[in-house]
């Protein structure tokens, strides 16, 4: 009956994709989120930077840091990575990821300590542990640490993923969910063409972001691999338009005010009936081939490395932000 009211009447395309698709808001900033009606919402260190520095969400921060006094900074950070999922949980029926340190990357042991200090803030306030998903990096270590959290009922989201041996990885390892990244795939691809690139050559499906994907997903829904697979990190409309049916999409604000402000069919893109009958062989990665399948990836190995940097100079700010607070 929806299917045919959306076909009788004009329906924006937020809500023709929702039919394919979980939609999730990527934003700290919870008090957009209800004029999208996302399922879930992600967050990481620069969104959560990003919402401190505005003003009205700067008494939240203040209001933390002054309520724990004497407390190890690393602490406090999390204190305030979690108030901000609790705000958010209040307004998105689904789960929220929150971000594991970037500087923790490469140490297993840690990461899963972060992790526990995490999902016992949530258990503290009342949240299950089925509403939160612990974000990691996809390196190696990162993998290992989420293989052990699963085991334990802790839930994970592996992020910076850009190439094909970090799902196979994450798929083996048994993790919740992987967020590939589109947009800075696309920006990678760009840049290395330079003058010799082609926008409307490689939009749509043929957008090296979307068919890294594209590829992840086929894979995932060929084997039964029960990862879920929740496309990030877009530059425009155009590449989620061509994931439509991907698991989940997670989107910036800004884009889904585009989508809900345009009309046009949003036909599905990606299928797992579709993929079941493709030609796919199965892989499998120790960490020797792990290790040498991402360095022999001149993209995904330099997007990975800048966007863990990048994620680690953002939580550095806000360790500085929090320290000025504490004085």
């Amino acid at each position: 009956m929806r299917r045919r009211r959306l076909q009788d009447q004009a329906v924006n395309q937020l809500e023709q994709l929702k039919q394919h698709t979980t939609v999730v808001a990527d934003t700290g900033n919870f008090k957009q989120l209800a004029q999208f009606a996302p399922r879930d919402a992600t967050t990481n260190p620069s969104l959560i930077l990003k919402a401190v520095q505005q003003a009205e969400y700067a008494p939240l921060l203040t209001e933390v840091v002054k309520a724990h006094p004497r407390v190890p900074l690393e602490r406090v950070v999390d204190e305030v990575l979690v108030r901000f999922g609790l705000e958010i949980l209040k307004v998105v029926p689904g789960r929220v990821s929150t971000e594991v340190d970037a500087r923790l990357s490469f140490d297993t042991a840690a990461t899963i300590a972060r992790a526990h200090h995490l999902i016992a803030l949530y258990e503290r306030a009342g949240i299950a542990r089925e509403r939160v998903l612990i974000k990691i990096a996809a390196t190696w270590e990162g993998i290992q640490a989420a293989k052990a959290l699963e085991h334990e009922g802790i839930h994970c989201n592996l992020t910076l993923l850009f190439s094909f041996c970090q799902a196979v990885a994450c798929g083996d390892a048994g993790v919740t969910l992987i967020s590939p990244f589109v947009g800075r795939i696309y920006d990678w691809y760009k840049k290395q063409a330079g003058a010799a690139w082609d926008e409307a050559a490689n939009a749509g499906e043929n957008d090296p972001g979307v068919k890294s994907v594209a590829a992840i997903y086929n894979y995932y829904k060929h084997f039964d691999i029960p990862t879920e697979v929740m496309g990030a990190s877009f530059r425009n409309a155009g590449q989620i338009l061509a994931l439509a049916g991907c698991d989940l999409l997670t989107i910036s604000p800004d884009l889904l005010a585009a989508l809900q402000g345009s009309e046009g069919p949003v036909p599905r893109r990606l299928d797992p009936a579709a993929a079941k009958g493709m030609d796919i062989h199965a892989r499998t990665l120790n960490e020797p081939c792990f290790r040498y399948a991402l360095n022999d990836d001149a993209m995904a190995s330099d997007k990975l490395a800048e966007g863990i940097r990048a994620f680690a100079a953002d939580a550095a700010k806000l360790d500085r932000m929090i320290e000025e607070l504490c004085k």
